[in-house]
């Protein structure tokens, strides 16, 4: 070369970015998938024990005798949530069969009587429909998701330390 400048690249210089690539190809995400479903677990119990608002910030509704809301009846939902993991997925949510009440809200018409009969702050109340207002459990908020990305840095930040 005459005249200008140039830069030489020698590919020796590539091995440990090689072998770290390498170990990034070899990577099981099973470990990793287990760790992100059990705190999406941990996250929803919060949301229903303490926090009480959707994973949007929307406080959920009170209900009518002022008890702790979806923790009134013998913790059926809490009971519960629960999560399983794969390699490359991680899944969480609820299993009673009530739980998509809660989540996306209802309205309770009776199948056979003329009315519903059930007892709230300790009085007998009878009504032709009951609507259950939704309060979501279920989902990701923003500190949610700050949080898992944190656990997936801290997981991928260790590989290539």
């Amino acid at each position: 070369m005459s005249a200008g400048i140039s830069i030489t690249v020698d590919a020796a210089d590539f091995g440990p970015v090689v072998a770290k690539l390498m170990e990034l190809a070899r990577f099981d995400g099973t470990e990793l998938m287990s760790a992100i479903g059990a705190l999406g677990e941990s996250q929803t119990r919060r949301r229903i024990e303490s926090e009480k608002t959707a994973p949007d910030g929307t406080p959920w509704k009170p209900n009518h005798n002022g008890s702790s809301i979806l923790l009134e009846t013998g913790q059926h939902l809490l009971g519960s949530v629960a999560w399983t993991a794969s390699a490359d997925q991680a899944e969480w949510g609820a299993s009673w069969q009530y739980a998509h009440v809660h989540q996306d809200g209802a309205v309770i018409k009776p199948k056979t009587a003329k009315a519903l009969a059930f007892m709230a702050g300790g009085e007998l109340m009878l009504a032709k429909q009951v609507t259950v207002p939704a309060r979501p459990f279920i989902g990701l908020s923003a500190d949610n998701r700050t949080e898992i990305l944190d656990l997936v840095t801290d997981v991928f930040g260790g590989l290539l330390a």
